[in-house]
């Protein structure tokens, strides 16, 4: 029996040890992987982070409507927000909060990674960055900014083609493979000796295909033009003239690194609806003009000029790092990230809609989750009061 053991505990030190060594052989971002295993929405402390603060003298707060919180949701659809693990679901018409939920243990001041909704930021800061003249053309190859960005079809790529997501990058936009590049731009600390050395597969400026590796790009585009890191500059730009309620904070890739600005933005519920007021007032906050009107314009209009995902017909939904859905006729730009972050602006009613969570339905009809559609519907049902 005493042999038994001892064999069976050399067995287990043994298998240690060949664990130990494979995990220890893994690359950085792939061991940080298996630490972490999938991305949450209160990730904060797991990264390095800058913080982009607020001015706490020029805050606005979002007034209550008269009739604030007096929809009941049905048992139906109170069951559809929790099975989806639902944190936040706010619904605003005319600057006004008409209701507000917080569920699964959450509040209005705890912050949330917006994965890829941030993509929008990133969009909006390059419309800046241009309105400003820091960007000179939006037809300016990426190698303008960035020089080394010239190896093959790399040289050809524009600026315009980064925002629309047409830039032929090699980027895998998988989420659940250990060794994905979606996965190494994550977990990893090299973001930026990663995107810039990815080879450009397809033609630019022909096919609309999602590869988050060209915001982070467009980021360090952005970055150069401006001299001013991405954090400071959306600090500068959009969150103190947007008066938010509480700092913010964009994840990094390492220490005083670069921003994950394909990802990862941390905001409460009640600020990040400040950009969809932005969305719905063509980057217009309370009379100042954030963005020019006519960048917004740009940004909320799908770039029809692209063959969509599939290759067949003209690209319907997608503008400048921004999604562009039609709900029953109606034509509603959006902010769209991985665990079904959701800010909706819905111009034909002066309304928008946030839904925070921490998992997304996974069945698609064509580009869009069946539970955008629902959440609508449920939004729809609050503006109407019945």
């Amino acid at each position: 029996m005493k042999t038994k053991k001892k064999t069976i505990l050399r067995l287990l030190i043994a298998l240690a040890v060949v664990i130990g060594v494979v995990y220890a052989s893994l690359p950085y971002y792939a061991r940080q992987a298996l630490i972490h295993w999938m991305p949450v929405i209160d990730d904060l402390e797991n990264f390095h982070r800058h913080t982009v603060h607020h001015n706490p003298d020029d805050v606005w707060h979002w007034p209550l409507s008269a009739d604030y919180n007096r929809f009941q949701l049905t048992e139906r659809d109170a069951h559809y927000l929790d099975s989806l693990r639902t944190v936040s679901f706010l619904v605003i018409r005319r600057d006004s909060i008409v209701f507000e939920s917080y569920r699964d243990g959450w509040n209005d001041t705890l912050t949330s990674n917006i994965y890829s909704a941030t993509k929008t930021i990133v969009g909006l800061l390059a419309g800046i960055a241009l309105d400003e003249g820091k960007i000179h053309s939006l037809d300016d190859p990426a190698s303008r900014y960035i020089p080394a960005y010239t190896k093959g079809m790399q040289a050809d790529v524009t600026l315009r083609h980064l925002l629309t997501m047409s830039g032929g990058m090699a980027w895998d936009e998988a989420y659940a493979s250990l060794f994905s590049v979606t996965t190494h731009g994550y977990y990893g600390n090299d973001l930026y000796d990663l995107v810039t050395s990815l080879e450009v597969v397809d033609r630019p400026g022909v096919q609309y295909s999602y590869r988050s590796g060209e915001t982070q790009l467009l980021a360090f585009v952005i970055e150069a033009a401006t001299g001013q890191t991405l954090s400071d500059y959306a600090e500068e730009k959009l969150w103190r003239p947007m008066q938010a309620e509480r700092e913010a904070y964009w994840l990094l890739d390492k220490k005083d690194g670069d921003e994950k600005a394909f990802c990862c933005f941390h905001t409460t519920a009640r600020d990040v609806a400040r950009f969809g007021s932005l969305l719905l007032h063509r980057g217009n906050w309370h009379g100042r003009q954030l963005v020019s009107e006519a960048y917004m314009d740009e940004l909320m209009r799908p770039a029809s000029y692209l063959k969509d995902q599939w290759g067949k017909d003209s690209l319907s939904y997608y503008g400048f790092q921004t999604w562009v859905m039609d709900y029953h006729g109606m034509r509603c730009p959006y902010m769209r990230g991985m665990l079904g972050q959701y800010i909706i602006a819905i111009p034909d009613l002066d309304a928008i809609v946030v839904r925070l969570g921490r998992k997304r339905c996974d069945v698609y009809n064509r580009e869009i989750t069946t539970d955008i559609t629902r959440y609508m519907d449920i939004a729809m049902k609050i503006l109407k009061g019945k």
